[in-house]
């Protein structure tokens, strides 16, 4: 019999669904599902064994898997006793990973025993005995495995956990959540720290947008390890009491089966997998019927591709805009916006969320002007975990958090973007930092100087294409380079393209040299198009 006391934040949100509708399906995966009194007594029976190995408010938890029912689970686990979640991309390499939990100090992983080809057992087995803090590992899979007193499988933590009394933290609404590491402005992570408040309060704003209710079943096939998929796919769940269906990773033949199957209502992603599914022949003979609503944000969408969205998929596809360090959303479109503001903004503020566009000195510029947009509301974050200066470097001295990204705003205040300030390239969804690739380009043997920067993609929205100078005398090919990446590079920050030069622009700055490699890119390519047309 599950024993369970008062609890807060995310946890708190939860259990009054729990109470509200306790047979209700809250998540499915496969052909497993779970009820919310179901989910309850596993998260709870899992945050008592947190609790008796010595996890306690505050501490870090690692989670690296893909859309799995374990993470939803570990998360409710989490958030009952206090603890910190850091959910991590399971494409980091070995060496990002253990950046992370080396400066987050996290003592405890749940991970997958292996996914995509990548032994995560092993791996984690490696890091016990270079990182003093991390005391246990977690492991989800589905062999028998015997393991120390340091490395448990999942299942039987939840096993032993159960019919044990939970000794509840004090806790504030203000305190951390959640640690999601971004790719930032510099070639090192920064890990974004959110409170409950900030998560559940910008969930809550954003459901409303969407209207959703306790009939609602989103589709998941956006990750869970980033904000996309933790604040506008599980926590907007949460907080209506609505059902959530995984898909473990984005695949289009998936996506159109499991929309056939479970009949979801909600369907977020971003415009690449947008773009996948309009462009599948089966798209348009596929029952679809019962989707009715979405998000698209993460990149760039065009009307375009709002209309044949809207027109093909579901009627009430919404465009917002948001951020790691604004759990995301900070502003999106509403069905009752006119429909030209519907197709060319991303909406206009959350109601409680302040948008201002500034000035190179900061100062807001007036209604139609162009500058970088800056953020204040309920759904900022604390700041970067360990990093003060980069926290007070992010902000203005009145609160406002400088987005990097650039925009307008109309006199009505619909939000328009107009690019960014800063060098990321926006792949897929993911931040890639050009210079992060060029030192690692820059360290093979056989490269002497190399640039890195954005270029259009209909797909993705951009790809990463690296111009390569080679030392003199050197042979080696686009695909060999790639490979030569490939350990020290997650997969979606390598090299789309590898494009060959005799010498790069001079530059005092990266940022102005590869403004000028970005123009040269883009004159190519349209080059080519045009002999291509011809």
């Amino acid at each position: 019999m599950e024993v369970r006391q008062e609890a807060s934040g995310v946890s708190a949100a939860f259990y009054a669904q729990r109470e509200k509708r306790p047979d209700d399906v809250f998540l499915q995966f496969g052909t497993r599902s779970w009820t919310w009194a179901a989910a309850a007594a596993q998260a709870h029976s899992l945050a008592c064994s947190f609790q008796e190995l010595g996890v306690e408010k505050g501490d870090r938890i690692a989670i690296t898997m893909p859309n799995w029912p374990e993470l939803v689970l570990t998360v409710l686990a989490a958030a009952e006793i206090g603890a910190v979640i850091i959910p991590l991309n399971p494409a980091y390499s070995a060496r990002d990973i253990q950046f992370v939990l080396r400066n987050t100090d996290a003592s405890l992983v749940v991970t997958a025993e292996r996914y995509g080809g990548v032994e995560y057992l092993e791996l984690f087995e490696s890091l016990l005995s270079k990182l003093p803090g991390l005391q246990y590992l977690v492991t989800v899979g589905e062999e028998d495995l015997w393991y120390d007193d340091r490395i448990f499988q999942f299942e039987d933590l939840v096993s032993a956990g159960r019919g044990h009394a939970l000794i509840p933290p004090e806790m504030e609404l203000s305190d951390p959540f959640a640690i999601l590491f971004t790719a930032g402005t510099s070639t090192k992570y920064k890990g974004v720290v959110q409170s409950h408040a900030s998560l559940l309060r910008t969930a809550e704003a954003t459901a409303a947008g969407l209207d959703m209710t306790p009939a609602d079943l989103t589709l998941c096939t956006v990750p869970l390890f980033n904000i996309f998929g933790l604040g506008v796919a599980l926590l907007t769940s949460i907080v209506t009491g609505s059902g959530l269906v995984l898909q473990e990773r984005f695949e289009v033949a998936g996506v159109l089966d499991l929309i056939e199957s479970a009949g979801p209502t909600l369907l977020h992603g971003v415009p690449t997998m947008f773009v996948m599914l309009l462009r599948d022949p089966e798209i348009d003979t596929a029952d679809l019927s019962s989707l009715r609503a979405g998000v698209i944000a993460g990149a760039p969408v065009s009307p375009k591709l709002a209309e044949d969205i809207r027109a093909r998929i579901m009627p009430g596809l919404e465009i917002a805009y948001g951020l790691t360090e604004t759990s995301p959303t900070v502003s999106m479109t509403l069905p009752t916006d006119p429909p030209e503001k519907r197709a060319g903004t991303v909406g206009r503020p959350l109601s409680g969320v302040d948008v201002r566009i500034l000035d190179e000195a900061e100062q807001q510029v007036p209604a139609g002007s162009e500058g970088e947009i800056a953020v204040r509301g309920f759904n900022l974050m604390s700041g970067y975990f360990g990093q003060p200066a980069a926290t007070r470097g992010a902000m203005t001295a009145d609160g406002f958090f400088k987005t990097g990204d650039l925009g307008t705003l109309d006199d009505e205040g619909y939000l328009y973007i107009v690019g960014r300030k800063r060098d990321l390239i926006i792949r897929g969804g993911y931040s890639v930092h050009p210079r992060e690739v060029e030192d690692h380009l820059r360290s093979l043997p056989a490269v002497a100087d190399a640039a890195v920067v954005g270029i259009p993609n209909e797909v993705l929205g951009e790809l990463v294409c690296a111009c390569v100078v080679l030392i003199e005398g050197a042979l080696v090919t686009e695909d060999e380079i790639r490979e030569l990446c490939r350990p020290t590079l997650a997969e979606y920050k390598l090299p789309d393209v590898v494009h060959f030069v005799d010498d790069l622009p001079e530059s005092t700055t990266g940022s102005s040299r590869r403004a000028e490699i970005a123009r040269r890119m883009r004159l190519e390519l349209a080059a080519r198009r045009d002999e291509q047309a011809d």
